[in-house]
C-alpha cells in the first residue's frame, strides 16, 4: 500500500516497516518451510514470483504490510534484513471504504517466538489501520489448531464468529470500539509512528 511506503512503527519490543526489495530474499527463504506455509495456508513461490508479490503489495490499495524487527537486534546491529523476525498484513474486501480488514501476523523466526513480539506487532497494526486507515473492524481466520494465535486473538478481545470443517479454520472478528481503543493504547503503551521522506 502506498500510504505506508515510508512508514516506521516503533513499539518496545519491535519496529513495523514497509516491505521493500531489499526484505524479499529473506522472506522467501522463511516460506520455504512447511510448518510456516501451513499456518499462514500459502503456497510456496519462486524468488521471481515473491519479488513480483512484493511490488503489488506496496503498489496495491487492498492490502497493507509490514516486516517486523527485533527492536533489540535492530538498535545492536542496524540492519534490517538480521533483524527481520515476521511480518504483519491488513487485507480489504473493499479497498475505497477500508471499514473491515482481515488482520494476518506471522513471526518466522523462532528464536523471536514466546517474547510477545507478534503481539505488540498485532496490536501496532491495529492502531495503525485504525488512526490512519479507518478500519472499524478487524476480522481473523486461523487455522483451528493453531492454539497460539488463537489465544492471542481472544485476549485481544476477538470473539468466534465461524468455522469452516473444510478448510479447517475458524473465523474470529473484533469491533472496534473507543474501550478497545483505550486497551490497545494502554496494553502498547510508548509507540511512535514515523514518516521517513526520501
Amino acid at each position: 500500500m502506498l500510504i505506508n511506503k515510508n512508514t516506521q512503527i516503533i513499539g518496545c519490543r519491535t519496529i513495523l516497516v514497509p516491505y521493500k526489495a531489499e526484505h524479499v530474499s529473506k522472506y522467501h527463504s522463511w516460506m520455504q518451510s512447511e510448518e510456516l506455509q501451513k499456518l499462514t495456508a500459502s503456497e510456496p513461490l519462486t524468488l521471481e514470483e515473491e519479488y513480483d508479490m512484493q511490488k503489488s503489495w506496496m503498489m496495491d490499495e487492498d492490502k497493507c504490510t509490514f516486516i517486523i524487527l527485533d527492536k533489540e537486534k535492530y538498535n545492536s546491529c542496524g540492519n534490517e534484513i538480521e533483524s527481520m523476525i515476521g511480518d504483519t498484513n491488513l487485507f480489504f474486501a473493499n479497498a475505497d471504504d477500508r471499514i473491515c480488514a482481515e488482520a494476518e501476523i506471522m513471526i518466522a523466526e523462532q528464536w523471536a517466538r514466546g517474547r510477545k513480539c507478534g503481539s505488540e506487532a498485532m496490536l501496532l497494526m491495529f492502531l495503525y489501520g485504525i488512526e490512519t486507515l479507518g478500519v472499524k473492524e478487524f476480522v481473523v481466520k486461523i487455522s483451528d489448531d493453531n492454539d497460539v494465535s488463537i489465544h492471542m486473538f481472544k485476549s485481544c478481545g476477538f470473539i468466534e464468529t465461524g468455522r469452516s470443517e473444510i478448510f479447517k479454520e475458524i473465523t474470529f472478528s473484533k469491533i472496534v470500539d473507543e474501550t478497545w481503543i483505550a486497551w490497545l493504547k494502554s496494553t502498547v503503551g510508548d509507540y511512535e509512528v514515523v514518516e521517513n521522506k526520501t
